[in-house]
């Protein structure tokens, strides 16, 4: 069953002084990459908030890794877009930002269940067209 990768799950697999580092870095060595979705924009939110706490060559590193690991990068599209504004009017009072809602968007058009992540807040507030719940891992 194919998953979907959130920024914040990567972050803390990478960063030992997260609070969810050991819960991270223990889920993504169960992981089958192949099986792992890391939507474009995370990979882009991930570069960036790497380049602000550590340095630009590390962000270089980091999202290399994560591509030669073999996570599918996927990339937002066409109607994706429409979907993301779509969601962020009918959420707009939760401020959800760009990235979650084109996680949410994804997760609908590949009739994806699964995100591993730590942001609670806004897939608990989402309700999913394709599901009744997203499954929200570790």
């Amino acid at each position: 069953m194919a998953s979907l990768i959130d920024t914040n799950f990567l972050l803390a697999a990478i960063f030992p002084n997260d609070p969810n580092h050991q819960k991270a870095a223990k889920a993504i060595q169960s992981l089958n990459v192949t099986d792992c979705i890391v939507p474009l924009p995370v990979l882009q939110e991930l570069f960036y908030m790497t380049t602000v706490r550590i340095n630009y060559g590390t962000a270089i590193d980091y999202c290399e890794r994560i591509h030669e690991a073999g996570f599918e990068i996927q990339p937002t599209v066409g109607d994706d877009f429409n979907h993301i504004f779509e969601i962020m009017r009918q959420y707009s009072s939760a401020s959800f930002d760009f990235t979650d809602v084109a996680i949410m968007a994804l997760a609908e058009r590949l009739k994806i269940t699964q995100i591993y992540t730590f942001d609670r807040r806004d897939f608990l507030i989402y309700r999913p067209t394709h599901c009744e719940y997203l499954e929200l891992l570790p």
